[in-house]
């Protein structure tokens, strides 16, 4: 397997969902020890199933590839000295995990010189997995591989918009742009959180609009998303990359499975 290839590591990321996967769910619906990582403002949890998550992941990364770096929530920087880095969220949604839902997922993205390149949610739990790359994108579930394929909406007055919560939106003008927005489509639904892109790609939902991520809130889902077919770009229309041209999005995001509906809704969000 080359280091270097993103294509050769389709196959590895699964390993790594595998690893993790079997550290996490030892945890999932148990008397949780919940610890809070905030500085200050807004609860921030973390559990043993976060920490053993992505210690998982970055045990097999470091034994297979040990010059890739790493950025994960829980551990933080790990510098490399290949063009391949990975991004880790071993539970996006540690708040639904902490409650017992099933909307929660293990995030894994590979970057290529800071591109997103291949991704995967993993939900352990309900089986599913939902890959992107250079081969497609496909869910990977219990009764096999499935093709995935972002579905058509050409006016947002049609389309379903997820959201993970109102309150991620800054007083202002960030959350004018949003309920502007939220006033257009058909649907808004919010909690959902990794699943609502998810869904983007599968073609059951058509945008996702969330403000306040971190890069490894939504770099590993690009990959699955554009293999599907859709967009993600920030409120300005920017790509989506790794480093400092991450952080000029502000943690402002749009993800979408029409280019059309992707368009509509930029001229809104554009304006915060």
């Amino acid at each position: 397997m080359s280091s270097d290839d993103p294509k050769s590591l389709e196959g590895f990321i699964l390993e790594l969902a595998d690893a993790s996967g079997a550290a996490i769910m030892p945890y999932f619906r148990t008397a949780l020890d919940v610890g809070d990582k905030r500085s200050r403002g807004a609860f921030d949890p973390v559990t043993e199933g976060d920490k053993a998550g992505e210690r998982a992941i970055r045990a097999l990364i470091d034994d297979r590839f040990p010059n890739h770096g790493i950025l994960g929530e829980e551990y933080g920087f790990k510098p490399g000295t290949s063009p391949i880095s990975w991004v880790i969220d071993p539970i996006d949604g540690t708040r639904v995990f902490m409650s017992g839902l099933p909307t929660w997922g293990t995030l894994i993205g590979a970057m290529q010189d800071g591109v997103p390149a291949v991704g995967l949610m993993d939900q352990p739990y309900t089986g599913e997995r939902f890959i992107g790359g250079p081969s497609g994108a496909f869910l990977i579930g219990r009764t096999g591989r499935t093709p995935m394929q972002a579905r058509s909406c050409t006016d947002l007055d049609d389309a379903v918009m997820g959201a993970t919560d109102p309150r991620m939106f800054a007083k202002g003008g960030e959350a004018d742009a949003f309920g502007t927005l939220a006033d257009r489509v058909k649907l808004l639904r919010y909690g959902g959180d990794c699943y609502n892109y998810a869904m983007v790609a599968m073609g059951q939902m058509d945008l996702v609009v969330e403000a306040g991520n971190q890069a490894y809130d939504i770099l590993p889902l690009v990959p699955v998303i554009e293999a599907a077919g859709g967009s993600v770009t920030d409120w300005q229309g920017r790509p989506l990359r790794a480093g400092d041209a991450f952080a000029q999005s502000g943690g402002r995001m749009i993800a979408s499975g029409d280019r059309r509906i992707h368009d509509q809704a930029l001229e809104i969000l554009s304006q915060a």
